[in-house]
């Protein structure tokens, strides 16, 4: 697999962890959406495009967030899924989202962030001119 493309979208907004999207074209035939580049306690990393997880309302069927306390539908209280006993009380948090697409091995996941994170320094470097065109946005337009 090789990684024939990056695209990188900055984000303003410092305030939060969040610092870029990103896609990906794998071999020039393939392409993977909605990186996020975070910037974490021990520097950036890359994660992976993921979904909110939803469970669905008892009463109406509704999707509705994992922790939602009443539906957003119907309005009635949301029955959550009693956790098995040898988990309660250990402090085991709640899946919220789950990866859409992601790396099987840690080989794969480290060529794919070297070269995200490549491109997104090099992208930090470009946005600093000041004729600075974002090219994330051109990806539908080139194709």
């Amino acid at each position: 697999m090789n990684i024939t493309e990056v695209r990188i979208k900055l984000v303003s907004d410092l305030e939060d962890r969040l610092r870029a999207f990103c896609l990906i074209t794998i071999d020039d035939e393939f392409v993977v959406r909605d990186l996020k580049i975070i910037e974490g306690p021990r520097g950036f990393f890359v994660a992976m495009p993921s979904r909110k997880i939803t469970e669905k309302c008892t009463s109406c069927g509704f999707k509705n967030e994992v922790r939602a306390r009443y539906c957003s539908n119907c309005g009635r209280q949301v029955t959550h899924p009693v956790p098995p006993a040898n988990v309660v009380g250990q402090g085991i948090r709640t899946r919220q989202f789950a990866d859409i697409a992601h790396p099987i091995n840690a080989d794969c996941r480290d060529r794919i962030e070297k070269a995200v994170l490549a491109s997104f320094h090099e992208e930090r470097e470009r946005a600093r001119q000041p004729d600075y065109v974002c090219r994330y946005d051109e990806f539908e337009n080139s194709r």
